[in-house]
């Protein structure tokens, strides 16, 4: 299991780095990603497409595996803290079944996961309601909105209650006023669970806007630029995006974007 305690990151990269062999030649994805997330952060990561955010979080998902370094989630290795159930994983469509109704594609990590029956309902029933969902159990996927289907992927993948939610770029493609909504109703939902989060966005107000700290990359190979902690109170209306304190740190992962720019 690992030797886990609250003093120990959560998740911790050590020079991390990830070559993907293809028959073109290799394609050095992450270089020397060196990060600690602590218990209860939730955590951004921005940069330019291609810059390994969403290859950084498969690491941490053990989907894929480092050529060099090393990850830890929990005290234990990605494939362990992924038999042991330590995360749920948000991806960037909602990838609900159709034939499914909304509790059965809640349903679907319990049954693969052998979560006794007696427990389905309580469980489906809690989630629906962390997510704004109570009373749609019984709809399926094509009869939701594109916001909802997605709120509904997150209730997915908080349904055998890990610690640790990681999400890539969910909201990216919905519209703005729904982006909104939805950022809003995360942070409620953080709040409320506690959970850890490591979030990928290309939206620099999204990050600004919900994370505790903002992981700025570099383009390929994946290098973090900048760490920014972020000043903002974790209770955060809408329109502290008018604020200059957010605006500072807009601003500030703007010129590491550019900064990692320069590298090329």
């Amino acid at each position: 299991m690992g030797t886990w305690d609250v003093t120990t990151p959560v998740i911790e990269a050590k020079d991390l780095d990830l070559t993907f062999r293809t028959n073109d030649g290799p394609i050095h994805a992450l270089s020397g990603v060196n990060l600690d997330i602590e218990k209860g952060d939730f955590v951004s990561f921005i940069g330019p497409s291609g810059c390994g955010k969403t290859t950084f979080l498969r690491v941490i998902a053990g989907l894929e595996h480092a050529t060099g370094g090393a990850v830890s989630v929990n005290g234990m290795t990605p494939d362990e803290a992924r038999k042991n159930r330590a995360y749920g994983y948000v991806f960037q469509a909602a990838g609900l079944y159709p034939w499914r109704t909304i509790a059965g594609n809640i349903r679907l990590p319990l049954e693969i996961m052998d979560i006794p029956k007696s427990e389905h309902a309580e469980r489906i029933a809690r989630v629906l309601e962390l997510v704004d969902l109570t009373g749609f159990e019984k709809s399926f996927p094509w009869q939701l909105s594109g916001g909802m289907q997605q709120r509904a992927s997150i209730a997915r993948a908080l349904a055998f209650d890990a610690d640790i939610l990681l999400m890539d770029e969910p909201f990216g493609a919905l519209d703005e006023i729904v982006r909104d909504h939805l950022n809003e109703q995360l942070l409620e939902l953080w709040a409320r669970t506690e959970k850890t989060i490591a979030f990928v966005t290309h939206s620099i107000p999204e990050a600004v806007y919900l994370s505790t700290r903002i992981v700025v990359m570099s383009p390929r190979p994946g290098r973090i630029t900048d760490v920014i902690e972020s000043p903002l109170p974790r209770e955060r209306p809408l329109d502290i995006r008018d604020t200059p304190e957010f605006l500072a740190v807009a601003h500030r992962v703007r010129e590491g974007l550019r900064e990692g720019h320069s590298y090329d």
